[in-house]
């Protein structure tokens, strides 16, 4: 099987090796953060990043892959949304290497891995089955949720191991996963638990946030929402952050449960928020239900929002093993934000705007 291609290269992010290399390293050393000690982080070998083109959330993805602890991985998970192809269930490459245009050798995959998660079975309540599907190589490479992430996963790899060829790099365990029910994501978050218990594994989970605008058919709006002080880009200081009581979760998800759909005529009124200020009312109400650690919470926020946060899926079936892990006496993990952005402020209903977090948490 021949590798896949960087399909995204070119127009998402560079195809140029010394640019992209340069861009990379620029926002590696920009991504710093007051508070968090020296970076990466000890443990903290699972993230949130966004997927969007570079020069929308490269920047943001930085902070998230500063916290990035790959001193002990040996296997990496990445887990992204599927945006071109509709599915019910999570899937895996039928590649075995992915290329990025930082090397002319491509990132290898733990096919051995791969096969083995391909004879799994996710068992769900009502006693029926999920299983892993294949995915062909033309929806793989249509598909930006997982390719937006490789270059930085290289870049960190190649720094933390100047000495090897790509081909000793942790090999990649790519996961893409569908419109998933609860029950599905907590079938396959089961399974998952025991390589997110091993210390050798980390996971990057590929997430934007908040998707507003006519074009994406999501326009809430919550009038009297607390005015976003400071303004973005925000860092971990002014972000949600563990331990969150689930009373203090379901206060400020109700405080954003009773707004409005805007439509292309809706006026603001007078004493009523920036339509930026609501979107950043809600997104944070999200990264706060996800700081709890429940994934009930996090499923009732978006529920009570509907906020278009295209990874909710992935973010679910990690929340699932984590909470497996705790249950059942590990480490609780739960996650830290660290950078909020977005790609513009929305004034008028007309415009649209997409928000990027990134994340981590510690086992």
């Amino acid at each position: 099987m021949p590798s896949r291609k960087a399909s995204h290269a070119g127009s998402w992010y560079s195809a140029n090796r010394s640019k992209l290399i340069q861009q990379l390293d620029q926002w590696l050393a920009a991504g710093q953060t007051d508070g968090l000690g020296s970076l990466p982080i000890p443990g903290a070998r699972i993230i949130i990043a966004p997927h969007a083109g570079y020069d929308y959330s490269g920047p943001c993805s930085a902070f998230a892959y500063r916290t990035l602890d790959l001193s002990k991985a040996k296997r990496i998970f990445l887990l992204g949304p599927s945006h071109h192809f509709y599915l019910q269930t999570l899937a895996l490459p039928s590649f075995t290497s992915y290329l990025t245009p930082l090397s002319d050798d491509p990132l290898p995959l733990d096919t051995e891995l791969i096969a083995k998660l391909l004879s799994t079975k996710a068992p769900t309540q009502d006693s029926s089955t999920n299983s892993f599907r294949t995915i062909s190589p033309v929806v793989d490479e249509a598909e930006h949720s997982l390719e937006l992430h490789l270059p930085y996963i290289h870049r960190l790899l190649q720094l933390q191991h100047p000495e090897k060829s790509t081909s000793e790099y942790p090999p990649l365990v790519p996961i893409i996963v569908g419109s998933t029910t609860p029950a599905t994501e907590r079938a396959f978050g089961t399974i998952l638990a025991p390589y997110l218990a091993d210390p050798s594994n980390a996971f990057i989970i590929s997430s934007d946030f908040c998707h507003w605008g006519l074009r994406f058919h999501y326009t809430y709006y919550v009038p009297h929402a607390v005015e976003q002080n400071p303004k973005l880009p925000l860092s971990c200081d002014s972000l949600p952050q563990p331990p969150t009581g689930t009373d203090a979760a379901q206060n400020i998800i109700k405080s954003v449960a009773e707004g409005k759909s805007l439509h292309r005529t809706t006026s603001i009124g007078r004493g009523e928020i920036n339509i930026y200020d609501s979107i950043s009312a809600v997104d944070i109400a999200v990264m706060k239900a996800i700081t709890t650690g429940k994934v009930g919470k996090f499923l009732e926020a978006i529920d009570k929002t509907g906020n278009t946060v295209c990874g909710r899926h992935p973010i679910g079936v990690v929340m699932v093993a984590l909470e497996e892990l705790a249950a059942n006496g590990n480490k609780e993990g739960k996650f830290h934000f660290v950078r909020y952005e977005r790609s513009s402020d929305v004034e008028d209903v007309l415009d649209s705007s997409v928000s990027y977090v990134s994340a981590f948490a510690i086992l």
